[in-house]
């Protein structure tokens, strides 16, 4: 299993979303730090959940890394999040 499908598999678990769109942006940082060959370390997330209404940005935030979870969290070198109700 990808990155991205765990991404999104976790992510439709802990909060059935209306709207989910995992993105793997990786190649896009070709050159930069935490670019290596052949591995998905980049990516864009876009979710729209319910359970995000009476959410702050920041609580949101921490809500998706913690679905996530450390391990996987630990793989990624970067997580853009856009969520939102």
């Amino acid at each position: 299993m990808t990155k991205r499908m765990e991404i999104e598999e976790r992510l439709r678990e802990a909060f059935s979303p209306d709207t989910l769109e995992v993105v793997d942006d990786t190649e896009s940082h070709r050159g930069h730090a935490g670019f290596t060959e052949g591995v998905e370390s980049h990516f864009n997330v876009k979710i729209r959940s319910e359970q995000f209404r009476d959410m702050s940005r920041i609580a949101r935030h921490r809500a998706v890394h913690a679905a996530l979870g450390a391990e996987l969290i630990g793989r990624i070198h970067a997580l853009a999040i856009d969520a939102d109700v």
